[in-house]
């Protein structure tokens, strides 16, 4: 996964979050990932040992609210973020830039998944019309055509339950890791899967 904060800058970031108001620990966690569209979206091991250092370096401090612990800035918190907005700002760019390329990763693996499908498709059609050619049929002067076809179209449901299968696992990875699965991926997809379909349409 392309990293998102640079070593160091999700530190800073997580004052700038505590700076507009009192977060627990999970919405800091939400705030992260909607503020970036869902490219990245860091686990509780990630963000509550940086928060337990900015507690121990006095720029923020710990509440119980319940059952839950709050974070809120203190007057050196804010004071640190000021020392360095320019580099608060240079961060921003960054998370942008990663952003992008993140959702470029996630879209680029749909596209091969898309052309593998294809290709295992095309691929599948052309064996199952040859092993049908290569078997003795019943009455040689009259192929069975409707043998040949059921023949196709089980490789095919073969090959499709197969991508299927791999496509699910590569979108929970993708998206348990922190990558953008949005509509635009969605429209690319089914543009590809239409694309698919012409092969199996009479010419």
């Amino acid at each position: 996964m392309t990293p998102v904060f640079a070593h160091g800058n999700l530190r800073l970031y997580l004052l700038k979050l505590l700076q507009e108001h009192p977060r627990n620990g999970y919405e800091i966690i939400q705030a992260l990932s909607e503020r970036f569209g869902g490219t990245y979206s860091p686990s509780a091991g990630t963000v509550y040992p940086r928060l337990a250092k900015l507690a121990d370096d006095g720029l923020i401090v710990k509440n119980s609210d319940g059952h839950k612990n709050v974070y809120e800035i203190t007057d050196a918190g804010r004071d640190e973020l000021e020392r360095r907005s320019n580099e608060l700002d240079a961060i921003e760019d960054e998370v942008s830039d990663s952003v992008r390329r993140l959702a470029d990763e996630v879209r680029t693996g749909v596209t091969d998944a898309m052309r593998s499908l294809r290709a295992e498709l095309a691929a599948a059609a052309r064996e199952a019309k040859t092993r049908a050619q290569d078997e003795p049929v019943a009455t040689p002067r009259e192929p069975d055509a409707r043998t040949e076809s059921r023949v196709a179209v089980y490789e095919i449901e073969n090959a499709v339950s197969e991508f299927r299968r791999e496509l699910r696992s590569d979108l929970r990875k993708a998206v348990a890791a922190g990558k953008v699965v949005d509509d635009e991926l969605v429209t690319m997809a089914r543009a590809e899967l239409a694309r698919v379909r012409e092969l199996l349409r009479p010419r």
